[in-house]
Parts: structure tokens; sequence; C-alpha cells
């Protein structure tokens, strides 16, 4: 990426984080990124799959019954072109800015600082959140109730932290191996469980009427967290323009083929109990093992929050130093922005914040939901600016269709998200805010 003079950036000589001349890209002149296709894959695998295969199935079908399958299969559909728009524009234009560089390419600086804020702080309210998921399953396989599930999701975030504060190499393979064995747990549970599906079950298929797949749908905005993520580490690939569409394919069949199969289960096994399962992967492998299973459960269900957290805290912590290395956030955050670098200072930020909001949950007892709610709104705000970023800067073909096609989807999304979008025009509130705070203070002379 070139910056342009228009660029909110700070002076060369302030940045410690890289030594090229402003008008190089930093992906050009820095070591040659690490990560791999498969670890990439791995990744995507472990920030799409992660909390929303815990937790979303049962919510789904609540709202919609069996009729719930139609949003899945609507969110496996809509993920494909979603996926290749992102993994093309991080193919085409590797920074560890991510959507935030595309914006500033599309769009100007103005856009760019709101998606990198909305980006960098929802991820605190969704890491409390997805934690919480994981802690949960572990509180219903050893009791405990709410504290159980607060102190294991800072255990949670106290693992994510050191693991990508240890470096990027550690962090893939960490991922590919996390990946690698919750898709295998999700398997034996789904596997095991069938035996026991009921197609009687799947009637009366749409018990809440038709209309209500919308509102399950809309649940499901959950599950689309993890697309966009990936691309803060584009840079980071051996290879982007080859490794990247390659990963973000992998990632897409893996996913959409995990999805269907646990709701599926979850619906035609667990029947009309399936809307109040509040451990729904607990429910299926204890039919299919008996005994204690929930406790195989509970493993699992740490394995998935930790895939997720760990990729999405890589990417926030890789976007919260390209947003200080250009001025966005203050420029002390800069260090580690180069690709084959660890951004420490941002991981930081992004740690603290993220057991803050823990500890405002269980201080308040106000529940997961509106963390949920709140971090959707961010993050289809991000999609919505990032598609549209890909139609005017991808070249015409099968990549800026695919981002026509996302475009439509999230514009629905956005219709959808209704109250919980107060959040994230707040953040962008603040965040011009602060760049027009930050310009006014570069046009006063020094001494005044």
């Amino acid at each position: 990426m070139t910056r342009t003079s228009a660029t909110p950036v700070t002076p060369a000589t302030t940045t410690p984080a890289t030594t090229t001349p402003a008008t190089t890209t930093p992906a050009t002149t820095t070591p040659a990124g690490r990560l791999t296709a498969a670890q990439g894959a791995a990744m995507y695998v472990g920030a799409v799959l992660g909390t929303g295969v815990i937790a979303l199935p049962a919510l789904a079908a609540q709202a919609a019954g069996p009729a719930s399958l139609l949003a899945w299969l609507g969110l496996v559909v809509l993920s494909a072109p979603l996926a290749a728009a992102f993994a093309a524009l991080g193919a085409r234009h590797p920074d560890s800015g991510g959507v935030s560089t595309y914006a500033r390419l599309a769009f100007g600086d103005r856009a760019a600082v709101v998606v990198g804020w909305c980006f960098y702080f929802a991820i605190p309210p969704s890491a409390a959140a997805a934690a919480l998921f994981g802690g949960e399953y572990v509180a219903a396989a050893v009791g405990g109730g709410t504290g159980t599930a607060t102190l294991t999701a800072a255990g949670l975030m106290a693992v994510v932290t050191v693991s990508n504060a240890s470096g990027l190499r550690v962090t893939g393979r960490v991922q590919l191996g996390l990946a690698g064995l919750l898709v295998a747990l999700l398997v034996v549970a789904v596997a095991l469980s069938l035996p026991h599906a009921d197609m009687a079950n799947l009637r009366p298929f749409a018990p809440h009427g038709w209309t209500a797949v919308a509102p399950a749908a809309a649940l499901l905005v959950w599950s689309f967290a993890g697309w966009e993520a990936i691309t803060h580490l584009a840079a980071d690939f051996r290879r982007p323009s080859r490794d990247l569409p390659r990963a973000a394919a992998a990632a897409v069949v893996v996913v959409g083929v995990l999805y269907l199969s646990v709701a599926f289960a979850t619906v035609a096994v667990l029947g009309p109990a399936a809307g109040a399962a509040r451990a729904p992967l607990g429910d299926l492998l204890a039919l299919g093992l008996g005994g204690n299973a929930r406790l195989l459960a509970a493993v699992a269900a740490l394995l998935l929050t930790l895939g997720a957290m760990n990729a999405y805290w890589a990417g926030a912590a890789k976007l919260g130093a390209a947003l200080g290395r250009d001025g966005a956030l203050p420029g002390w955050l800069s260090r580690g922005s180069v690709a084959g670098e660890v951004p420490r200072r941002s991981l930081a930020v992004v740690a603290v914040l993220s057991f803050l909001a823990l500890a405002v949950v269980y201080a308040a007892g106000t529940g997961i939901r509106p963390l949920v709610l709140m971090t959707n709104g961010s993050f289809v705000v991000v999609y919505a600016i990032g598609v549209a970023a890909a139609i005017r800067l991808l070249p015409r073909g099968r990549a800026r269709a695919a981002a026509l096609l996302a475009l439509v989807a999230v514009a629905l999304l956005v219709a959808a998200s209704g109250v919980y979008l107060v959040w994230p025009l707040l953040v962008g509130g603040a965040a011009l805010a602060y760049a027009r705070f930050t310009r006014g203070e570069a046009a006063v002379p020094a001494g005044h």
C-alpha cells in the first residue's frame, strides 16, 4: 500500500515500528511472512466456527424451530461470496490494516478510521462473550454457575494473550492444532448422535411461521465473525496472492459442512428440547456416549472458544498497531505493525479492555446477549464498508461479482440490526472526533 498525503500519518521519525519511507508499502520492505495456506485455513475455521457452533444452533432453533435450518443454509451460501471478497482484497492489498486499509484506498481516511475503530473496539466485548460461552459449558459440566463460567472465561483470555504475545509462528501452529482437534470432536458428536435422530422432530417445520426465519438469521450474524479477521494478517502469509484465497476456500467448505451438520443434529436429535438447550453440543455427546459426556463437551467448547479468540486477538492486535502507525490511534501502539513482528502493545490494550468487559458483565449481571448484539452491529458495519470497498478496488471478474452479492446480503443484515447499530455509530463518531482533534493538534505551531 502506498500511503497518500491525506492519510493522517505520524512523522516517520516518531514511528518506531518501521524505518521505511512514508511512500513505501511496508509489506514489500519487511521480512517475508511465515503463515502457510494450511495455517491460514485453520485460523479461518477457528475464527468463524468457534463460538457460533457452541451456542447458536439452540438459539436459532428457539427462534424458528426446524425452519432455522434454512437460516443456517442461507448463512453458509452467503459466506462464500463474503469470504471470497475479503480474500481477494487481502491477496491484492496485503497489509496489517486489513479492512481499514481497503476502506482508505476506496473511500479515504475517514472511512478507514471508522472501520478501524469499529473492529478494534468490538473485539473486547466479543471476546468476553465468546469466553463466557465456553465458560458456561464448563459450568454445565462441573457446576458452579456464573462464578465457574466467569473464572473459566478469564482463564481462556489469559491463555490467548500469552499465545499471541509469543509470536505469530506459535499462533499459527497452535491454531492449526486447535482447528484439527475441534473439527474431529464435532464430527464425533454428530456421528454418534445422528443414530438418535427422529425425522418426526422436523414436523411442524415452521412452528412459529416462515417469518421466524428472519429473526433466526439475525441471531446468526455472530457466525459471520471471522471472514474479515484474517485479512489483518494478509502480509504475514508467505504468498498472499496464492495462499489467502486457498485458505478462504478451504475454510468455507469445512465451516459450511460442520455448521449444517451440527444444526441438523441439534434439531433432528434433540427435537422440541433443542431451543431450551444451554449446551447443545453436550446434549448431543451425552446421547451418543452416555455417562458424563458433558465433560467432553466442555473440552470441545474450550477448544472452539480458544480457536475463535486466538484468531481474533491476533488480527485485532495487528490492526491496532497499523492504526497507530497511521495516526488513527496513539502512535505508541504502532510497534509491531511490520510483518513478522509481534504487536505486544496493541495486544495489551485488547486484553485489558476484554477483561474489563468481562468484569462489567459479571458485576452487572446483564448476561451475554447485549454484548453479542452490540458486537454484531459493529461487524455488520465493517462488512458493509469492506465489501463496498471491494467493489471499488477489485477488477472486473469473479471476485468483484462475489463482492456485489455480498453487499446485497450485508445490506439486509444492516437493516436487521436495528437499535444495535447505535454502538458502532457512537464508536464511529468518536473515531472521527479523535481524527479531527489530532489533525488540529498537528496544525498548532510548537510552543503555542
